[in-house]
């Protein structure tokens, strides 16, 4: 059966194609045999080109002369994505960014369909923005702008949980209430569906959607809470000026820590602030290694490090990082404790508790209802959130999902009801 429609779920870390085929919904290979690819793109001023996934962040880390780009999707609702980037001797729109890198995803399914493929349902969080209904809406209308862009002619739009909730109906063997976590890399959100074989069967799903909700905490929001609490200390942020009256500003840290934000470091206006505020530190040497960061542009490499060890943490308690500095005389290992990223990312994981009490309020029911809590994304492998839902839901079985595939099976699902033949 070739396909003629498709989902893609567009995420903020890691992105996949879905389609249906005779035997049932499918991942489509993007990069190699993988069936995800790393929402990145690396303009590789050396060679010329331009590269994406896994090859974009190995470009970039072999030191190669050119432009990392990460965290696409967590412009979409912001003021950045009206806004233009430095590549080269251009300027160029962070929406032709994200084009760019959706177009590869469209060649990728061409190739794989064997031809085009016009008909998409796009995944998109619960919330683009929160709380604010009209940034939200705009956030979907520029995406949809962009999808139409590289050749789709129709686009539809699904909730990312309820993508999943599709793509874990297949396994259903009863009438369920299940909770849908999904927790990627920008954001989180939660549905209460229900869900069974002979509902599966239905084209209009709306009122076996009880809840849906959702907050924007992900991953790289760890990522960035685990680098403030741990790692950038050790390069100036909270020490002090050199009169003991004011601590250093922190604007600096927290954009180097920011995936979607560390481009901004580059520019050679915040080399001339940081040497400034080096001469007022009471230790420079500390600035000195944020300084050596940003001048030779190893902004995305610190990230890389800091998600890394907090993927580790997941099963160790303390990892050791080097940071990624190019003076020897300022080289530092670090000691990444689990304990301190737990109290670091904790008033996070309090907020999305409450956000998942919010959707049982809309759904109208109560944990000991819940029937199974089915997690995908990511970022739901971090213990202390895997704790924090076994401990809400003692009775409810707890299924982990394809973390990166399950949205991408849902949305190839829903392509299918909406557009197959």
């Amino acid at each position: 059966m070739t396909p003629t429609c498709a989902g893609i779920d567009f995420g903020t870390s890691n992105s996949t194609l879905g389609v249906f085929t005779g035997n049932g919904p499918k991942l489509v290979p993007v990069e190699g045999e993988a069936t995800d690819i790393p929402t990145a793109i690396f303009f590789n001023f050396e060679e010329q080109e331009t590269v994406f996934g896994r090859q974009a962040r190995a470009d970039y880390m072999d030191g190669f002369e050119g432009r990392l780009m990460r965290s696409l999707k967590s412009v979409l609702g912001s003021a950045l994505i009206e806004e233009k980037t430095p590549i080269l001797a251009q300027s160029v729109p962070f929406k032709e960014i994200i084009g760019i890198f959706l177009g590869h995803l469209k060649d990728k399914l061409t190739h794989f369909a064997g031809g085009d493929v016009s008909q998409v349902v796009m995944g998109r969080p619960v919330h683009f923005v929160d709380d604010d209904a009209e940034a939200d809406r705009a956030a979907q209308n520029t995406l949809e702008e962009m999808t139409r862009a590289q050749g789709f002619s129709s686009v539809a739009f699904q909730y990312e949980p309820i993508a999943a909730a599709l793509a874990y109906e297949q396994q259903a063997t009863r009438e369920e209430v299940v909770l849908v976590i999904d927790i990627g890399g920008g954001t989180a959100d939660f549905s209460v569906v229900r869900v069974s074989p002979e509902r599966a069967k239905a084209a209009d799903r709306l009122d076996d959607i009880l809840a849906n909700t959702g907050v924007h905490i992900g991953g790289t929001d760890f990522d960035q809470l685990l680098s403030m609490a741990q790692v950038m200390p050790h390069m100036g942020y909270k020490s002090l000026s050199r009169d003991g009256k004011r601590p250093l500003p922190s604007k600096y840290y927290f954009e180097l820590a920011t995936w979607h934000s560390i481009n901004r470091m580059y520019d050679p206006k915040i080399l001339r602030e940081l040497r400034e505020v080096r001469r007022e530190a009471a230790e420079p040497l500390r600035v000195d290694r944020i300084i050596d960061v940003v001048t030779h542009r190893q902004g995305h490499a610190l990230a890389g490090l800091c998600e890394q060890a907090k993927i580790d943490l997941s099963d160790a308690a303390e990892v050791t990082v080097s940071l990624p500095l190019k003076e020897s005389a300022l080289s530092l290992s670090l000691s990444l404790t689990k304990a301190e990223f737990d109290a670091a990312i904790n008033p996070s994981a309090e907020r999305l508790s409450e956000e998942i009490d919010t959707a049982l309020s809309m759904a109208g029911v109560t944990a000991p209802t819940i029937d199974c809590v089915f997690l995908t994304g990511g970022t739901t492998r971090v213990p202390l959130l895997q704790s924090m839902f076994r401990a809400k839901f003692p009775e409810a079985q707890i299924v982990e999902g394809d973390v990166f595939g399950a949205v991408g099976m849902g949305l190839a699902l829903d392509a299918h009801r909406k557009f197959g033949s």
